[in-house]
């Protein structure tokens, strides 16, 4: 996990958005991943888009994921979803995840729209704690991956946890071809 310093993250409310600390709060004390499996290390919040944290933190891209908020819209009806993936890789919103959504049109949300209903900063929004409503689209890929970095509902600091914690997510399913490899 690079330099970043980790503790449990549910001891440090200080670091995580208001609905990232409600959502360890409910987490399921028989779940495979445990809430102390879920670290969460302070970062300089400039430095929180992930090229430049990968570079200062020496993370790999291969462990930094990233989630972004989709809007599909059909017949004047807008549905979320949220997508993880790794940075390596790119969503594809106009494809996989616009049919999942059943939407005629798919694109990322805009930015106000997305802190607005998530509670969470822009450039630091996490899967955990998102909206029940929403699906978490996640990439095998992500699942895969023993430790993942992603953001924690504000800049100044990442959540660290297993791959497989992210599709164990209420509202999380992994889905294949969800991503494609950044080239």
């Amino acid at each position: 996990m690079g330099t970043l310093k980790t503790e449990p993250a549910r001891t440090r409310a200080d670091l995580l958005a208001p609905p990232v600390t409600a959502a360890l709060g409910q987490w399921p004390t028989d779940a495979p991943v445990g809430v102390d499996d879920v670290l969460v290390a302070p970062i300089d919040a400039t430095l929180a888009d992930t090229a430049a944290f990968c570079a200062a933190y020496d993370v790999g891209l291969d462990i930094s994921a990233n989630c972004v908020i989709v809007a599909g819209k059909r017949e004047g009806t807008v549905r979320y979803a949220a997508c993880v993936v790794l940075a390596t890789t790119r969503a594809d919103v106009n494809g996989v995840v616009r049919r999942h959504l059943d939407a005629r049109k798919a694109s990322f949300a805009p930015m106000d729209e997305a802190v607005e209903l998530t509670g969470m900063e822009y450039g630091g929004i996490t899967p955990i704690g998102l909206p029940g409503s929403w699906p978490i689209l996640v990439d095998p890929r992500v699942i895969g991956t023993p430790y993942v970095i992603v953001g924690s509902g504000v800049r100044h600091s990442k959540i660290a946890l297993p791959g497989t914690a992210l599709g164990l997510l209420p509202g999380a399913m992994v889905v294949d071809g969800l991503a494609r490899p950044v080239g």
